[in-house]
């Protein structure tokens, strides 16, 4: 099952790409809504190869799992490897440069069952399919709009 949408950004590629890239702050992020994340490799900087172990609680259950950054194209987008006992991901950024300050991102997911439970876990998801995807579409829109303040508090700064 494949989510994918586009999201205009008030940035240049490159800012959009640093704001994007700072791993740390999601490790934070995620810190702050109660998941347990870990960096597990020994990288000095960003760049393929680096992986995170986490665990959350997600409807009711909890949930660990795995990342590994794949692919890394500095200013141009990158792909991470998700795993979990039940589904595989591959999670990707791309980005696009419209003028010198305005950057097309394009967010994509693509979920692959690895159990028979993830297969259950996906096939309910397909009737509720159009839903989801609205869901994923607003969180991608809500986190652009935190990329755009992020990167005018950086101008201001």
């Amino acid at each position: 099952m494949k989510f994918s949408t586009k999201e205009g950004i008030e940035a240049s590629m490159a800012d959009a790409f640093a704001l994007f890239a700072d791993f740390d702050q999601f490790e934070r992020s995620a810190l702050r809504r109660g998941a347990q994340v870990r960096r597990t490799d020994s990288l000095k900087r960003k760049d393929v190869g680096m992986c995170w172990d986490a665990g959350f609680k997600f409807r009711g259950k909890a949930r660990k799992v795995s990342a590994e950054l794949i692919a890394n194209h500095p200013n141009d987008g990158y792909e991470m490897d998700i795993q979990s006992p039940d589904l595989s991901a591959i999670a990707s950024l791309e980005l696009m440069s419209l003028s010198k300050s305005r950057t097309r991102a394009t967010f994509s997911v693509e979920l692959k069952p690895k159990s028979l439970s993830g297969r259950l876990m996906i096939q309910t998801m397909r009737p509720g399919k159009s839903r989801l995807g609205k869901r994923y579409r607003i969180k991608a829109s809500d986190f652009a709009r935190i990329i755009e303040r992020q990167h005018k508090s950086n101008v201001k700064a």
